[in-house]
């Protein structure tokens, strides 16, 4: 079995102190094999923001972290600064979290592949490039069937509200019918801090086969969407000739992480 822990939309300059120690307390009771970190880091891609999302994952990492995989999202690229913004983008990410945009991770339950969605001439729209689409399929198509096999980008590809159609990745309807001829089985992402897991199929008729989102909200800002409090997802995943992941949502709830829904996924 491995397991996952996906954060997303810190949006640290607007991290809670008290959130961000009850995610640190969780993390040191339960550890996980992998941290996904979604995305939309910071909240102004500041490098003292990206400062202290760094000092935050290393500290996770001394908690019971094993790996960490973690993308860009559109907030993490300069808004007010445009000569940062267009000539020089990702500095204080890649200073900060490294320069590999799109990271992988496999081991033997999974793979994993983050996809940079984001662009500078994009205020917060993301995009699944032809390149990407290519090298994705190639990815899936070398990957052992028996693994568990994941796409984690910021933006969604699937909505649960008709508001949030307008976030929806452009190019996702080819990607995604692309992708799931290869055998995708799961979709990760952020960007609009409401959390879900959903099928695809319903949205993308004549997908090959099932490919469910699983959706994180924001897990430390005090930006928080509606009723949706802060939360992270928890995946436990099993590989083999019936794959198998369990979705766990946990929720802050009187200043501690609790766990609030669970879904059981097959292949």
């Amino acid at each position: 079995m491995t397991t996952i822990v996906q954060i997303s939309d810190t949006h640290f300059g607007t991290e809670q102190s008290a959130v961000v120690q009850a995610m640190e307390d969780h993390v040191r009771e339960h550890s996980a094999d992998l941290l996904i970190f979604s995305g939309d880091i910071t909240q102004r891609a500041r490098a003292k923001q990206f400062a202290a999302a760094q000092a935050f994952v290393q500290r996770l990492r001394g908690h019971g972290i094993g790996e960490t995989l973690v993308i860009p999202g559109n907030h993490d690229i300069p808004l007010y600064n445009v000569f940062a913004r267009f000539l020089m983008p990702y500095r204080n990410y890649r200073r900060h979290f490294g320069d590999d945009l799109e990271p992988t991770y496999e081991n033997d339950d999974a793979l994993v592949i983050g996809l940079n969605t984001t662009h500078p001439r994009r205020h917060k729209d993301g995009r699944v490039s032809e390149e990407q689409v290519v090298a994705v399929t190639q990815r899936l198509r070398r990957t052992d069937p028996h693994k568990l096999r994941i796409v984690v980008a910021h933006q969604p590809f699937g909505a649960m509200v008709l508001s949030d159609l307008s976030n929806l990745q452009h190019n996702a309807d080819d990607a995604l019918h692309r992708w799931a001829d290869e055998g995708l089985d799961l979709v990760m992402g952020g960007h609009i801090h409401l959390p879900y897991v959903l099928p695809l199929s319903r949205q993308y008729p004549g997908l090959s086969r099932e490919i469910w989102m699983v959706q994180a909200g924001t897990t430390l800002s005090s930006r928080v969407r509606g009723t949706s409090p802060n939360s992270f997802n928890r995946l436990k995943l099993h590989a083999g000739n019936g794959k198998t992941a369990c979705v766990e949502r946990w929720d802050l709830l009187d200043g501690e992480f609790v766990l609030g829904s669970h879904f059981n996924l097959h292949w």
